[in-house]
């Protein structure tokens, strides 16, 4: 039971903090209460309850200011967007189910026209505002973008019909549509992780001069409340605030439904998310409640209403406005007598028409404009909405997500709800609304973006060509005086790039947290590790040679153990020069096995994006990394790599691979201006390397294939790549002795002779002008041939029906195990003596195969090793 006291002492304490709030301000009033708070905690006190945050406005009504467009003629153009957007997913529908999306747009059409007319400012004046649009709402963007005049109504008509032209893609996707969309966001999370890391790299280039600084240049974010499920969509926000990306706009639509039903139907998802972020150093604004409520919110006095909206949960704000205002008058008003009364003058329809924050523009505009407030934070605005809005029947019910169709009555009800210049007797075969009579709605329109400097969304690319120093990757083709493995060759690749007067500026090398694995420590010292804040400590090892250096001027991007999070980092370097008019060469290296494994869906994103950069898949391998065992052991990234058609995928073995595959990459994607990115295996095994033969022309290596030897008149062909190519010429040597002769093949990439061999093959079924595939060029010859890696047999056996020739495949099919490499090769059949006895089994010499296995104590399992 409260004690009798409480309310009395309560109310004192209210007032003083009411007179000092009125004579000392906002600043001083948070800071004394922090200070209380913390003295509270000082004491043992069990404070948990008091950061429940108040489900109310943040902006208050007396801090409002005026809304300052002209809100008749933005309600009607707002309104035509949205019959628009419907009309386009039920016309995609209406012969040939091909889905779309109805609800979304609905409940977010205020979020962002409130934006489109006063916030988001386009590439004009200034570099634009990067915009993630919530993908289920991309009906609403092309509608707009057809009221702007960028698409007509021949598009629109084929919204999701795209193979025969003229057509919109279902999403935002850049690869389908590269001149409108900036972003993939419909695959749930990523939204959110990009945008944090695009506001870290803005921030990043911004520090280091290469981009000019604007004040109210913003990234937005706009997702799901059921979104905000996704690990990505919340495993980064901390980032965001301990860097402090005032830069940063999230706009979360809390229409409180996902695909099947309530978000938290049980709590609310708002308080939830509001806890979240403000814990993780953003700046939360609540935006609630409409204007239409100000005056029971001025007159609860007693703050009864407020209990009663703290206290219901996401549910029953669900069904009331599925279910009207008697039923809202009833169960949520009727909690309290006192609250009850309180709308006893209001009819049903006008409880009904009580709106929420985010369908009302002033509210949102006042959202929007606390959120270019710098205070050094992110911003996160939780906007309560309705899923559905306006949808008749279909208003907030648990299967809106769903609807591609709508009844007659339901198209009549958004009619009369938005007070549309439409007659209900031509919905048989509805049309969609324009301003060829509405010429001051067109005017106004397009004078609200010329204002903010350009449309939105649209997407614009560099025309500037980077060209490396024509010496830089010379030196790699000489053969090396020590031995040292392809990662090491690699880390001085990237250094020598990193000093070029050129294009060194332009080079980021990203880590996660593993720079010391790699041999990259000595960067740390030479080019510093970007920290907004600088290096405010002394390092532990600040009296050896490579320190840990951090600097505001940092070039590495060191990311932490997060893979997702160095991969996003990476992205928005890999398309700055599109968001950012500044191409950049990221470098991100990293375990292999923790890279497309782990993050394939970012990286599918990355091609759809049409990024440009290097991945380096470092300790690459099923058994060069020795030791670490099953969870970290590669054996299969080349064939995720090969699902992503614009990732071209390379194992080289030697420095002069290394060195030519990243310059012909550079000179691919930098001067040629195509838009893919390069991944690139690297191994920590070392050896020596040899010079250049004169067979390993730039084009070979980039084609996939080289001859290593000399041998012309051979018995046997060996393929092999990366650490495997040592041990086919040991191999050869082996076989000289049995009078063998043995061709040896550098593979740098089986995904791309398969690719230039599907190509060919096309062309040749359909009469196409055709040549020979550039396997049958290389493996012509009538041979047996035996393929060796250190991946699974599927990735080689790729080329198979090309090969001229009995093809058997040696790989690494199965877990990993944890032992050293000698025995991890005996395990997986794939060593030097592997080879030769594979080479003399297919060559029909079953006697000498058989005395070789018994001399070398070659131990044959019955059971393969993938399935042990």
């Amino acid at each position: 039971m409260e004690n009798p006291n409480i309310r009395e002492e309560l109310q004192e304490w209210i007032e003083a903090l009411e007179n000092t709030l009125l004579s000392e301000g906002k600043e001083y009033t948070a800071e004394l209460l922090e200070k209380v708070i913390t003295e509270a905690q000082y004491l043992g006190i069990d404070i948990k309850s008091l950061v429940n945050p108040s489900f109310q406005n943040t902006v208050k009504i007396d801090e409002e200011i005026p809304y300052p467009g002209d809100w008749e003629k933005e309600e009607k153009i707002r309104h035509f967007i949205r019959w628009n957007s419907l009309l386009t997913v039920l016309k995609a529908n209406k012969d040939s189910d091909l889905g779309g999306h109805i609800s979304t747009y609905s409940s977010a059409a205020t979020l962002y026209e409130v934006g489109f007319n006063h916030f988001f400012r386009g590439p004009e004046k200034q570099l634009p505002d990067l915009i993630y649009f919530q993908g289920h709402s991309s009906p609403g963007i092309y509608s707009r973008a057809f009221l702007e005049g960028r698409i007509n109504e021949t598009h629109l008509n084929n919204f999701r019909r795209e193979i025969e032209g003229n057509g919109l893609s279902s999403y935002p996707h850049p690869w389908l549509m590269p001149d409108f969309w900036q972003f993939p966001t419909v695959s749930m999370g990523l939204g959110p992780i990009f945008g944090i890391y695009q506001a870290h790299v803005m921030q990043y280039l911004q520090k280091r001069g290469l981009i000019s600084e604007h004040k109210n240049r913003k990234v937005w974010v706009f997702c799901g409340d059921g979104e905000m499920d996704e690990p990505e969509s919340m495993g980064a926000i901390s980032l965001a605030g301990r860097e402090k990306l005032s830069n940063l706009i999230f706009v979360i639509n809390c229409n409180l439904q996902r695909l099947d039903g309530p978000v938290r139907g049980n709590s609310k998802i708002i308080t939830e998310l509001s806890k979240q972020f403000q814990s993780a150093g953003w700046n939360v604004i609540n935006l609630i409640w409409g204007r239409k409520w100000d005056d029971l919110i001025a007159r609860d006095k007693k703050g009864l209403l407020q209990q009663v909206m703290d206290q219901t949960v996401d549910g029953e704000y669900q069904n009331f406005k599925a279910k009207g205002g008697s039923y809202t008058r009833e169960n949520f008003f009727g909690k309290h007598p006192e609250v009850l009364e309180m709308v006893k003058d209001y009819t049903d329809e006008e409880i009904e028409e009580l709106n929420r924050g985010g369908h009302d523009p002033l509210k949102v505009f006042n959202a929007y404009n606390r959120a270019y407030e710098d205070n050094g934070k992110p911003t996160v605005i939780l906007a309560f909405t309705i899923k559905g809005y306006g949808i008749g029947s279909r208003q907030a019910d648990n299967a809106t997500h769903q609807v591609k169709k709508l009844t007659k009555e339901n198209l009549e009800s958004f009619i009369d709800n938005f007070n549309l210049p439409l007659d209900k007797n031509t919905l048989e075969d509805p049309s969609f609304l324009t301003f060829d009579d509405h010429v001051e709605l067109k005017e106004y329109l397009h004078e609200r973006r010329k204002k903010l400097g350009g449309y939105l969304p649209q997407r614009n690319t560099s025309k500037e060509l980077l060209e490396a120093s024509s010496d830089l990757f010379d030196e790699f083709s000489l053969e090396t005086e020590r031995e040292q493995s392809t990662t090491m060759v690699f880390v001085r690749l990237l250094t020598k790039i990193l000093r070029d007067k050129t294009v060194g500026n332009r080079i980021v090398p990203i880590v996660p947290d593993e720079a010391r694995t790699f041999g990259m420590d000595s960067m740390f010292r030479q080019f510093g590790i970007y920290s907004s804040e600088g290096q405010k400590y002394e390092p532990e090892d600040a009296d050896k040679v490579m320190f840990y250096r951090e600097s505001e001027s940092g070039i590495m991007l060191e990311e932490g153990i997060n893979e997702a999070g160095a991969f996003s980092a990476w992205l928005a370097l890999a398309t700055s020069y599109a968001n950012n008019n500044l191409p950049m060469i990221p470098f991100y290296i990293y375990y292999s096995m923790f890279g497309f494994q782990r993050i394939h869906d970012l990286a599918w994103a990355a091609g759809d994006s049409r990024a440009k950069g290097f991945l380096l898949g470092a300790t690459a391998g099923r058994t060069t990394l020795n030791g670490e065992g099953l969870q970290h052991q590669d054996g299969h990234s080349h064939i995720l790599s090969a699902t992503i058609p614009n990732c071209r995928s390379y194992d080289p073995a030697f420095a002069y691979e290394v060195a030519t595959i990243v310059e012909q990459g550079m000179i691919d994607m930098y001067q040629l201006n195509n838009d893919r990115f390069y991944y690139i295996t690297l191994m920590n095994e070392n050896y020596s390397h040899p010079a250049r033969p004169d067979t390993a022309s730039a084009e070979a290596i980039m084609k996939g294939a080289y001859q290593y030897n000399n041998e012309k008149s051979a018995d046997i062909r060996i393929l092999a790549s990366g650490v495997t190519l040592n041990f086919a010429i040991s191999a050869e040597e082996e076989l000289n002795k049995y009078g063998i002769k043995a061709q040896i093949w550098s593979i740098t990439s089986f995904n791309e002779l398969y690719r230039n061999a599907i190509e060919e093959e096309r062309k040749k079924t359909f009469n196409l002008d055709s040549s020979k595939t550039y396997v049958e060029e290389c493996f012509g010859e009538p041979l047996p041939t035996v393929a060796v890696t250190e991946y699974m047999r599927a990735h080689s056996n790729q080329i198979r029906q090309w090969i001229n020739g009995d093809y058997l495949i040696l790989g690494t099919d199965g877990f990993g195990r944890s032992d050293t490499r000698e025995k991890l090769r005996e395990h997986f059949e794939i060593s030097k003596e592997h080879i030769v006895f594979s080479c003399l089994n297919i060559l029909g010499l079953k006697k000498d195969a058989e005395n070789y296995m018994k001399n070398n104590n070659i131990k044959i399992s019955e059971e393969a090793p993938w399935l042990k």
